[in-house]
Protein backbone atom coordinates (compact mmCIF):
# COMPACT_ATOMS: atom_id res chain seq x y z
CA UNK A 1 0.00 0.00 0.00
CA UNK A 2 1.23 3.50 -1.15
CA UNK A 3 2.16 6.41 1.61
CA UNK A 4 -0.31 8.33 2.78
CA UNK A 5 0.13 12.33 1.10
CA UNK A 6 0.89 14.65 3.90
CA UNK A 7 1.21 18.52 3.53
CA UNK A 8 3.07 19.74 6.59
CA UNK A 9 2.83 23.86 6.18
CA UNK A 10 5.02 26.21 8.30
CA UNK A 11 7.69 25.58 10.95
CA UNK A 12 10.31 27.53 9.64
CA UNK A 13 11.92 31.45 10.75
CA UNK A 14 14.69 33.80 9.93
CA UNK A 15 16.36 35.13 12.96
CA UNK A 16 18.85 38.94 12.49
CA UNK A 17 20.88 39.90 15.19
CA UNK A 18 23.34 42.78 15.36
CA UNK A 19 26.80 41.89 16.98
CA UNK A 20 28.08 44.94 18.47
CA UNK A 21 32.25 45.43 19.49
CA UNK A 22 32.99 49.09 20.74
CA UNK A 23 32.74 51.28 18.13
CA UNK A 24 31.74 48.35 15.46
CA UNK A 25 29.00 46.61 14.76
CA UNK A 26 27.69 44.04 12.04
CA UNK A 27 24.47 41.92 11.47
CA UNK A 28 23.93 38.54 10.98
CA UNK A 29 20.93 36.70 9.53
CA UNK A 30 20.06 32.60 10.32
CA UNK A 31 17.46 30.24 9.02
CA UNK A 32 16.05 28.21 11.50
CA UNK A 33 12.99 24.92 11.09
CA UNK A 34 11.43 23.89 13.90
CA UNK A 35 10.20 20.29 12.71
CA UNK A 36 13.33 18.51 12.10
CA UNK A 37 12.54 15.70 14.68
CA UNK A 38 8.95 15.22 13.75
CA UNK A 39 9.93 14.72 10.02
CA UNK A 40 12.59 12.00 10.74
CA UNK A 41 10.39 10.50 13.44
CA UNK A 42 7.81 9.93 10.25
CA UNK A 43 10.28 9.03 7.80
CA UNK A 44 10.09 5.59 6.59
CA UNK A 45 6.61 5.12 7.94
CA UNK A 46 3.16 5.24 6.45
CA UNK A 47 3.14 8.76 5.79
CA UNK A 48 4.98 10.66 2.71
CA UNK A 49 5.29 13.90 4.31
CA UNK A 50 6.16 17.47 2.16
CA UNK A 51 7.49 19.84 4.13
CA UNK A 52 6.43 23.57 3.41
CA UNK A 53 8.33 25.75 4.98
CA UNK A 54 6.59 29.44 6.24
CA UNK A 55 8.44 31.29 3.79
CA UNK A 56 7.49 29.04 0.71
CA UNK A 57 4.21 28.23 1.64
CA UNK A 58 3.29 32.17 1.47
CA UNK A 59 3.30 31.76 -2.66
CA UNK A 60 3.47 27.85 -2.74
CA UNK A 61 0.23 26.49 -0.60
CA UNK A 62 -2.60 25.11 -2.68
CA UNK A 63 -4.59 27.83 -4.29
CA UNK A 64 -7.49 25.38 -5.46
CA UNK A 65 -9.70 22.70 -4.08
CA UNK A 66 -8.16 20.42 -6.75
CA UNK A 67 -4.31 20.79 -5.41
CA UNK A 68 -5.59 20.46 -1.58
CA UNK A 69 -7.46 17.15 -2.14
CA UNK A 70 -3.93 16.12 -3.50
CA UNK A 71 -3.18 15.49 -0.16
CA UNK A 72 -5.22 13.02 2.30
CA UNK A 73 -3.89 15.00 5.72
CA UNK A 74 -2.69 19.01 5.51
CA UNK A 75 -0.58 20.20 8.50
CA UNK A 76 -0.91 23.39 9.63
CA UNK A 77 2.04 23.78 12.99
CA UNK A 78 3.02 27.57 13.51
CA UNK A 79 2.40 29.06 10.93
CA UNK A 80 -0.05 32.41 11.19
CA UNK A 81 -3.30 32.91 8.76
CA UNK A 82 -1.59 35.79 7.09
CA UNK A 83 0.90 33.82 5.06
CA UNK A 84 -2.05 31.97 3.88
CA UNK A 85 -3.79 35.22 3.06
CA UNK A 86 -1.58 37.40 1.43
CA UNK A 87 -0.01 35.35 -1.19
CA UNK A 88 2.53 37.85 -3.12
CA UNK A 89 0.24 38.86 -5.84
CA UNK A 90 -2.42 40.06 -3.47
CA UNK A 91 0.66 41.57 -1.47
CA UNK A 92 2.77 43.14 -3.77
CA UNK A 93 1.09 43.08 -6.67
CA UNK A 94 -2.61 44.20 -5.62
CA UNK A 95 -4.42 41.00 -7.47
CA UNK A 96 -6.91 39.03 -5.94
CA UNK A 97 -6.25 35.60 -5.10
CA UNK A 98 -8.42 32.54 -3.50
CA UNK A 99 -8.92 32.48 -0.05
CA UNK A 100 -7.33 29.77 1.33
CA UNK A 101 -8.41 29.29 4.70
CA UNK A 102 -12.06 28.77 3.10
CA UNK A 103 -10.64 26.59 0.67
CA UNK A 104 -9.27 24.67 3.81
CA UNK A 105 -12.95 24.36 5.06
CA UNK A 106 -14.15 23.04 1.62
CA UNK A 107 -11.16 20.67 1.60
CA UNK A 108 -12.42 19.14 5.23
CA UNK A 109 -16.12 19.58 4.31
CA UNK A 110 -15.78 17.22 1.05
CA UNK A 111 -13.27 14.58 2.96
CA UNK A 112 -10.34 16.41 3.33
CA UNK A 113 -7.99 15.91 7.33
CA UNK A 114 -6.59 19.07 8.97
CA UNK A 115 -4.36 19.37 11.42
CA UNK A 116 -2.90 22.28 13.55
CA UNK A 117 -0.06 21.62 15.94
CA UNK A 118 0.64 24.42 18.59
CA UNK A 119 2.98 26.84 18.78
CA UNK A 120 3.82 31.23 18.53
CA UNK A 121 1.96 31.06 15.03
CA UNK A 122 -0.78 28.54 15.83
CA UNK A 123 -4.44 29.27 16.53
CA UNK A 124 -4.22 32.62 18.06
CA UNK A 125 -0.53 32.91 18.81
CA UNK A 126 1.72 35.66 20.17
CA UNK A 127 0.08 39.02 20.61
CA UNK A 128 -2.70 37.52 19.16
CA UNK A 129 -0.71 37.21 15.34
CA UNK A 130 -1.27 34.24 14.45
CA UNK A 131 -4.98 35.39 13.82
CA UNK A 132 -7.04 32.17 13.04
CA UNK A 133 -9.71 33.68 15.44
CA UNK A 134 -13.56 34.35 13.34
CA UNK A 135 -11.47 32.39 10.51
CA UNK A 136 -12.49 29.54 8.09
CA UNK A 137 -10.01 27.44 9.57
CA UNK A 138 -11.38 28.14 13.14
CA UNK A 139 -14.47 27.23 11.53
CA UNK A 140 -13.57 23.48 11.09
CA UNK A 141 -10.95 23.14 13.99
CA UNK A 142 -12.77 20.70 16.77
CA UNK A 143 -11.53 24.44 19.23
CA UNK A 144 -11.98 28.06 19.29
CA UNK A 145 -9.54 30.22 19.69
CA UNK A 146 -9.20 33.34 22.09
CA UNK A 147 -9.02 36.19 20.96
CA UNK A 148 -6.20 37.45 22.41
CA UNK A 149 -2.43 36.36 23.15
CA UNK A 150 -3.33 32.59 23.72
CA UNK A 151 -0.14 31.27 24.93
CA UNK A 152 0.58 30.00 28.34
CA UNK A 153 4.24 29.62 29.19
CA UNK A 154 5.14 26.88 32.09
CA UNK A 155 8.95 27.06 32.92
CA UNK A 156 8.41 24.88 35.68
CA UNK A 157 7.10 22.13 33.31
CA UNK A 158 3.74 20.25 33.52
CA UNK A 159 2.99 16.60 32.84
CA UNK A 160 0.13 15.90 29.94
CA UNK A 161 -3.10 14.20 31.74
CA UNK A 162 -4.49 11.55 29.53
CA UNK A 163 -8.74 11.35 29.51
CA UNK A 164 -9.31 9.86 26.76
CA UNK A 165 -10.21 5.85 26.35
CA UNK A 166 -6.68 3.84 25.67
CA UNK A 167 -8.59 2.00 22.66
CA UNK A 168 -8.85 5.64 20.79
CA UNK A 169 -6.84 4.95 17.80
CA UNK A 170 -4.57 8.09 18.73
CA UNK A 171 -4.19 7.21 21.95
CA UNK A 172 -2.75 3.24 20.73
CA UNK A 173 -0.28 1.60 22.54
CA UNK A 174 1.14 5.42 24.33
CA UNK A 175 -0.01 4.66 27.98
CA UNK A 176 -0.70 7.46 30.36
CA UNK A 177 3.08 8.62 31.64
CA UNK A 178 4.13 11.15 29.06
CA UNK A 179 6.83 13.28 29.54
CA UNK A 180 7.08 16.98 30.27
CA UNK A 181 6.08 20.00 28.25
CA UNK A 182 6.53 23.43 28.89
CA UNK A 183 4.02 24.71 27.17
CA UNK A 184 0.64 25.34 24.91
CA UNK A 185 -1.70 27.74 23.13
CA UNK A 186 -4.58 27.92 25.03
CA UNK A 187 -8.10 27.27 22.97
CA UNK A 188 -11.53 26.51 24.45
CA UNK A 189 -13.24 23.20 23.43
CA UNK A 190 -16.22 22.94 20.80
CA UNK A 191 -20.12 21.02 21.63
CA UNK A 192 -19.33 17.44 20.17
CA UNK A 193 -15.41 17.22 19.84
CA UNK A 194 -13.47 14.50 22.15
CA UNK A 195 -10.82 15.50 24.48
CA UNK A 196 -8.03 13.34 24.34
CA UNK A 197 -5.45 14.72 26.53
CA UNK A 198 -5.29 18.01 28.77
CA UNK A 199 -2.40 19.99 30.36
CA UNK A 200 -2.46 20.09 34.44
CA UNK A 201 -5.04 21.15 36.75
CA UNK A 202 -2.19 23.69 38.16
CA UNK A 203 -3.45 25.34 34.44
CA UNK A 204 -6.85 24.18 34.72
CA UNK A 205 -7.09 21.22 32.65
CA UNK A 206 -6.91 23.05 29.41
CA UNK A 207 -7.15 20.90 26.03
CA UNK A 208 -3.69 19.75 24.99
CA UNK A 209 -5.46 17.11 22.15
CA UNK A 210 -8.62 17.13 20.58
CA UNK A 211 -9.97 15.55 17.52
CA UNK A 212 -13.47 16.69 15.46
CA UNK A 213 -15.47 16.19 12.55
CA UNK A 214 -16.71 18.71 9.73
CA UNK A 215 -18.50 17.65 7.29
CA UNK A 216 -17.26 14.08 5.84
CA UNK A 217 -13.90 15.16 7.46
CA UNK A 218 -12.09 15.16 10.88
CA UNK A 219 -9.80 17.58 12.43
CA UNK A 220 -7.49 16.77 14.73
CA UNK A 221 -5.42 20.03 17.85
CA UNK A 222 -2.45 19.71 19.67
CA UNK A 223 -2.03 22.82 21.13
CA UNK A 224 1.77 22.50 22.12
CA UNK A 225 4.62 22.08 19.83
CA UNK A 226 6.29 19.43 17.93
CA UNK A 227 9.98 20.11 18.92
CA UNK A 228 11.81 23.00 21.05
CA UNK A 229 11.08 25.35 22.85
CA UNK A 230 7.42 23.76 24.27
CA UNK A 231 8.84 20.10 23.85
CA UNK A 232 11.80 19.36 25.54
CA UNK A 233 14.45 16.61 24.16
CA UNK A 234 12.77 14.17 26.85
CA UNK A 235 9.71 13.97 25.19
CA UNK A 236 11.47 13.70 21.90
CA UNK A 237 13.40 11.22 22.88
CA UNK A 238 10.11 9.53 24.21
CA UNK A 239 8.76 6.00 22.95
CA UNK A 240 5.87 7.51 22.00
CA UNK A 241 6.68 10.70 20.32
CA UNK A 242 6.33 9.19 16.59
CA UNK A 243 2.66 7.09 17.84
CA UNK A 244 1.44 10.41 19.19
CA UNK A 245 1.62 12.48 15.71
CA UNK A 246 1.51 9.55 13.35
CA UNK A 247 -1.49 7.86 14.94
CA UNK A 248 -2.98 11.53 14.82
CA UNK A 249 -3.02 12.10 10.90
CA UNK A 250 -4.03 8.50 10.24
CA UNK A 251 -7.20 9.27 12.19
CA UNK A 252 -7.88 12.28 10.47
CA UNK A 253 -7.30 10.75 7.01
CA UNK A 254 -9.74 7.95 8.44
CA UNK A 255 -7.07 5.35 9.17
CA UNK A 256 -8.89 3.95 12.82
Amino acid sequence: MSAHKVLLAGESWVSTSTHIKGFDQFPTATYHTGADELLAALKGGPLDVRFMPSHAAQADFPQSLEAMQEYDAIVLSDIGANTLLLHPDTWIKSKPTPNRLRLLRDYVREGGALLMFGGYYSFQGINGGARYHKTAVEEILPVSCLPVDDRVEVPESFLPVVTGSSDHPILAGLGTEWPMLLGFNEVVVKDGAEVLATVSTDYGSLPLLVSGTYGKGRTVVWTSDVGPHWLPPEFIAWQGYKKLFEQQILWAIGRD
